[in-house]
């Protein structure tokens, strides 16, 4: 007779897990009513199957990974739920059911649990810091403490949809640059291993005196023809070690200093940290969390190093008293003079939260406008780029290769 497992609640609400036999899907569901129990899922085993030997659901909860749109359809989605009625653990119960991803499943299954044990919807998130960051937290926390948890949670929702919206549209642009200049690194492998050894059999052949670039390209050639493994392992090695530095404190400095400073790509940075910070500490402020602990939070999902700093400050600051705008307008060189001015009229107004709000949509659409025209910038530098190569493969080759075909005529 078959063996099937069905998870689901007792008459009490608390979860369960029976594994029975019975002759099919419908007999389970005939036993677990005979127990009092309301089934969720029921899955059948098979004797010969991997999974009799392997946790499949463990190995896959391990392997996958909750993406921000994932968390933003799960805040949206128990938004619309609790806001109908719902409880929170039949709404957790309605989401775990509706995803295909393992890990949210056995996320949600355990804060599900937690909650009916008496856990706070807050303190149970805290379980999963991989998950769950510390401004959806304290965003859950406000929402329960105020008794306003789907309306915390709506405003979650635009909060991470307009981050990871905003995410996006920076990494698209720098796609296809990104795409050009590794193809054109891959050309020019490909050109030292299969044409230059060809161009280099033309000039053994005469005594005539070759330009230093002509000659540093042969050089190139016979390198990565005689050590083809080493050549690779020395690129991977400089990209990892790029990597790493990046990762470093000093790396992270120096690359948080770089950004901003860079043409074009500065203001863009700028901007972005500006709405980042607007639209972080506009959600946590109109959802009741204090100033201060809105600060540290902010904090935190900024990634500059140097914003980091400037809201640290800001903390510090607010914390014996002084007013929230005096560093923002004082830091003028990373912030925009308007972030600094719309915070000191809202302090003023005693309207801050929705200044933030409207500085966060400004410099949102100043940043989706910029990376829309940010292609037409790009295309000139990358065919000047191009050009660069191409001119200099052909001041290398054409030019020598001319001069041994002007004395053979």
């Amino acid at each position: 007779m078959p063996t099937f497992t069905y998870t689901g609640v007792d008459k009490d609400g608390h979860a369960v897990k029976e594994t029975v036999s019975a002759d099919d899907r419908y007999a389970v569901y005939a036993q677990a009513r005979d127990r009092g129990h309301e089934v969720d899922q029921v899955k059948e085993h098979s004797p010969f199957s991997l999974g009799s030997y392997l946790d499949i659901k463990k190995i896959n909860y391990y392997l996958n990974r909750v993406s921000q749109d994932e968390l933003v359809m799960m805040s949206r989605n128990l938004s619309s739920m609790l806001t109908a009625g719902l409880t929170a653990t039949r709404a957790l119960s309605v989401i775990e059911r509706q995803s295909s991803n393992p890990r949210l499943q056995g996320v949600v299954q355990r804060v599900s649990e937690r909650i009916k044990q008496g856990d706070a919807f807050h303190d149970a998130l805290k379980e999963f810091p991989e998950t769950f960051d510390n401004l959806f937290i304290a965003m859950v926390r406000a929402g329960e403490e105020s008794g306003k948890l789907a309306d915390a949670l709506l405003t979650l929702s635009q909060q991470l949809e307009r981050s990871s919206n905003l995410k996006k549209k920076i990494k698209g642009a720098m796609i296809y640059p990104a795409i050009v200049i590794t193809v054109m690194i891959g050309i020019g492998f490909l050109m030292m291993i299969y044409v230059m050894p060809t161009i280099v059999n033309i000039f053994e052949g005469s005594d005539m005196d070759l330009p230093g670039t002509t000659q540093v390209l042969i050089a190139t050639s016979e390198f990565v023809n005689n050590y083809t493994l080493l050549t690779i392992a020395i690129m991977l090695g400089v990209v990892g070690s790029v990597v790493y530095f990046l990762r470093t404190r000093i790396g992270r400095r120096f690359s948080s200093w770089t950004v901003v400073r860079l043409p074009v790509i500065g203001t863009m940075a700028k901007e972005t940290n500006a709405a980042r910070t607007a639209r972080t500490l506009a959600s946590l402020l109109n959802s009741g969390v204090d100033v201060i602990r809105s600060l540290e939070i902010t904090q935190e999902v900024v990634q500059n190093v140097y914003y980091k700093e400037i809201l640290k400050t800001a903390r510090d600051k607010v914390e014996v008293g002084s007013p929230l705008s005096d560093v923002f307008v004082e830091r003028s060189d990373l912030y925009p003079i308007l972030v600094g001015e719309m915070i000191l009229v809202g302090e003023e107004t005693g309207q801050i939260s929705n200044m933030l709000h409207e500085l966060a949509v400004f410099y949102e659409n100043e940043v989706e406008r910029k990376t829309k025209d940010l292609s037409t910038i790009i295309e000139p530098l990358l065919m000047v780029v191009i050009g660069a190569g191409v001119g200099f493969f052909a001041l290398a080759l054409i030019g020598p290769i001319y001069s041994i075909s002007g004395d053979v005529l």
